[in-house]
């Protein structure tokens, strides 16, 4: 059995004539990485709602652990593209308000600022951590928003365009800190994208998505590249290049972008 296993899952909003995804299935195995990338409105994020329990399914479903998942939960947390923060809080107050409300019913509150504190360490917050959210970068804020999920000691990391409100330095910084995370960690991690290099460089399988509406999964690439990684030395490593062109081929060639025609 699977760890996370979606099967035949299909989505359909009532006022829309046919399904966002149709018939998707996936199975990942405990500790994978795994990318989902597609075009705009090919029901990536819609997915991972799923995922999360934000969304039923209309037909279909997901098994967690041979669990059914159809409501929210401490075992799997979600990162955003917007960090989510609670301005009035500070950065330890903003994680530990996460431990509190889940992992943390069994700690003593010495035992509860200790584990926020060390999930503040894994994304290098801490010099930070009686700031609030208005004193701090961008990319500060969202390590803040991995540490927040990480705290729920979730049984999947659900990513939704976590790095895409970054500039391209911050963006490097970040990914290689997530990188360090999942091998320091062996989470399951599950990441929406539309970067391509994003997703070779830090998955194990990449899943394409063909467009939606109808959006079903067209391939699935096993990404060959050992761990850990280095993006510099990964920049003429023959397999990174044709993981990336295989990528490229499936949405650029195959599946190329829906366009608009006027009326």
């Amino acid at each position: 059995m699977a760890y996370l296993e979606i099967s035949n899952l299909s989505i359909q909003f009532p006022r829309s004539p046919v399904p966002v995804l149709r018939d998707v299935t996936l199975r990942i195995d405990k500790g994978q990485y795994v990318s989902v990338i597609g075009h705009s409105g090919c029901g990536k994020s819609t997915l991972l709602n799923v995922v999360a329990g934000l969304l039923p399914a209309t037909a279909g479903g997901v098994l967690l652990e041979g669990q059914e998942v159809n409501t929210p939960g401490p075992d799997r947390a979600v990162v955003f593209q917007n960090h989510s923060l609670l301005p009035w809080l500070t950065v330890t107050e903003n994680v530990l308000m996460a431990v509190e409300l889940t992992v943390g019913r069994k700690m003593s509150k010495v035992q509860r600022l200790a584990w926020t504190l060390e999930t503040l360490a894994l994304v290098k917050m801490t010099h930070a951590k009686d700031k609030r959210p208005g004193e701090i970068s961008g990319g500060m804020k969202q390590r803040v928003g991995i540490a927040r999920a990480l705290a729920m000691q979730p049984k999947v990391l659900l990513l939704d365009e976590p790095f895409g409100a970054l500039d391209a330095l911050t963006r490097a910084h970040l990914q290689d800190e997530v990188m360090r995370i999942h091998a320091d960690l062996g989470c399951t991690v599950i990441m929406i994208t539309h970067d391509v290099e994003e997703a070779v460089l830090l998955s194990d399988r990449i899943v394409m998505l063909t467009n939606g509406p109808n959006a079903r999964v067209g391939e699935v690439l096993e990404v060959s590249l050992p761990r850990p990684r280095n993006r510099i030395a990964l920049g003429a490593e023959p397999r990174f290049l044709a993981a990336r062109e295989a990528v490229l081929t499936f949405l650029h060639d195959r599946h190329a972008a829906p366009t608009l025609t006027a009326a």
